[in-house]
């Protein structure tokens, strides 16, 4: 059904009733009567294909049919590869939400995030829980600050019915923006350890300065040893 459809999707040889054709190929363009194009064709031993019927006068071209439509497909094919396929993920949450449940969540959305995908994370409210919407406000919000890395806000936490959403979108790769956390983080790492290079380069400094003196020390001592040695 499919190769019927695209089969049947172009005009060629005598279904192009237009009076005048535009041909192009490799070579450029040419504007030729129809008739003239479909004795080219017939000389050549392929198919005048109509490929742009709108254009003034429809353009065609001098090819094979057969390896028309298979360039055609090739090329459906090839596109439909390249399409991203985004799936929306969805993370519920409750009003309470212990920490470690909440921390498996945050992982699960991370990894959709990272992967291209869409989350939608929404709190549900049973029954009197309703009452602590700003809490379930608070956790989303969190939740979204938490993954700030990887994802952005499509829209604010709202309410509907008894469900408050919240949507984030992945962030492009390479453009990824690190929460005020892991940037605090980095740079008391970073801190810790240049204080630690300066510690280490102050003790190889003063090792040999050290070393020296009691070499020094040693010296003299040697030497006043030899110099009452011969005195006696």
């Amino acid at each position: 059904m499919k190769n019927d459809k695209l089969k049947n999707q172009y005009r060629i040889n005598e279904q192009i009733r237009v009076r005048e054709v535009r041909i192009v190929g490799d070579e450029g363009s040419s504007v030729m009567s129809t008739r003239d194009a479909l004795n080219q064709a017939r000389d050549m031993g392929v198919d005048l294909v109509e490929i742009s019927p709108n254009a003034n006068p429809p353009v065609c071209r001098l090819i094979d049919y057969s390896k028309f439509l298979y360039q055609q497909k090739k090329r459906q094919k090839e596109m439909k590869a390249k399409q991203v396929k985004v799936e929306v993920k969805e993370i519920r949450f409750g009003p309470q939400t212990d920490e470690h449940d909440y921390q498996f969540k945050l992982k699960h959305a991370r990894e959709f995030l990272e992967e291209g995908n869409k989350v939608r994370a929404y709190v549900f409210f049973r029954g009197r829980s309703i009452l602590f919407k700003e809490q379930g406000e608070v956790l989303l919000l969190r939740f979204a600050n938490d993954l700030e890395e990887v994802g952005k806000v499509e829209g604010m936490p709202s309410l509907e019915g008894k469900k408050m959403f919240l949507y984030l979108a992945p962030k492009k790769a390479g453009a990824a923006k690190k929460s005020q956390q892991a940037r605090d983080r980095e740079a008391a790492e970073a801190e810790a350890k240049e204080q630690a290079r300066q510690q280490k380069e102050t003790e190889e400094q003063s090792a040999p300065a050290n070393g020296g003196l009691l070499a020094n020390a040693k010296i003299s001592a040697d030497a006043l040893k030899k110099l009452e040695g011969s005195d006696e």
